[in-house]
């Protein structure tokens, strides 16, 4: 069940953005408006960010969930974003789902992932959501977030688009680990879990929960886009194996065609591969990038861009409007 603190000290939040760094679409959005839930799970209240057309309490309204990264919390600056749900008329949500990732209740913890469901549970009972429109993206770390709830909850989405994301998180924590010192994301991780991966069966078990490689293969029936910058893991903190092997997993549980370990291991190595996408492909403008690879495997599809570590909001939105499913409400 879900509560709200209080209405009544729901507050408008300015989000300061150097205007230099705007378009003129992102300088005149609309204000988002913050409110304050209690946690279903342990009653603690949570911020979340929310903005929606004045339609949307009449008629029947795509709901756009976007997580906030791994360092960030719901202040993060996510206009572009935001800019996207605007300019399509879909309600936008940005909860704070535990914060930066660096305590227990955070990093895709249960009271994390139950945030995000408390989230949508306000917006489908303040606005009129469209059940079949309910649409949920992030990056890196939330992108992380975003496959973890397509795994854990895929009944609640009906489309879920995952950018530049950590899908094992004992295998993120040793890429950060160097000459046998946790850097700083290590260092993070270590903070949520209380200790490293192999440090019990207890700490293992809460590392598997919140490791999105576990739990994939029950989004087979979602629609899922996960995407990453070629470069990333080189230019970024996120090497794309975790993009690939997340859909892999989706792709075996729909015994469907995987990439191969050849082929993660050229692309790894930013090498062209045997079935490299073409840029022909229309849907692609929307990146304004090369793709350098493709692969689709029933509802879900993986997409390696030219680029780094990054999240292009054009090409999330255009894919998740594309997609329409009837998803979960709870009432």
């Amino acid at each position: 069940m879900l509560f709200l603190r209080s209405l009544a000290t729901t507050v408008v939040l300015f989000i300061p953005v150097a205007v230099s760094a705007q378009s003129k679409a992102t300088q005149e959005l609309p204000k988002l408006t913050k409110v304050e839930l209690v946690s279903s799970l342990d009653k603690e209240p949570q911020p979340v960010l929310y903005w929606a057309s004045e339609k949307a309490r009449q008629e029947s309204t795509p709901l756009f969930v976007f997580l906030h990264s791994w360092s960030g919390d719901y202040r993060q600056d996510n206009s572009k974003w935001h800019a996207q749900a605007v300019k399509r008329g879909w309600i936008y949500v940005h909860p704070n789902f535990r914060g930066v990732n660096q305590t227990p209740k955070a990093c895709g913890s249960k009271w994390a992932r139950q945030d995000i469901l408390d989230a949508v549970d306000f917006a489908t009972k303040e606005f009129k959501v469209d059940p079949k429109r309910i649409y949920l993206a992030g990056t890196s770390g939330g992108g992380h977030m975003a496959m973890l709830m397509a795994g854990h909850h895929p009944d609640r989405f009906s489309a879920v688009s995952a950018w530049v994301g950590i899908s094992d998180l004992p295998a993120w924590y040793e890429f950060h680990v160097k000459d046998g010192k946790p850097q700083r994301y290590a260092r993070m991780i270590l903070s949520s879990f209380g200790g490293a991966p192999g440090g019990s069966d207890t700490i293992d078990a809460d590392y598997k929960d919140r490791s999105p490689i576990h739990h994939m293969q029950r989004a087979v029936n979602l629609p899922l886009q996960i995407c990453a910058g070629i470069n990333d893991g080189y230019t970024g903190s996120v090497p794309i194996s975790h993009s690939l092997n997340a859909f892999n997993a989706v792709a075996r549980a729909g015994k469907a065609t995987v990439i191969s370990d050849a082929d993660i291991a050229h692309l790894l190595n930013r090498k062209e591969v045997s079935n490299a996408a073409s840029t022909s492909n229309s849907d692609w403008k929307a990146y304004g990038r090369d793709i350098r690879f493709e692969h689709s495997a029933g509802l879900a599809r993986v997409v390696i861009f030219d680029g780094g570590h990054e999240g292009l909001p054009m090409p999330a939105c255009d894919w998740l409007a594309s997609q329409s499913r009837t998803a979960l409400i709870r009432r």
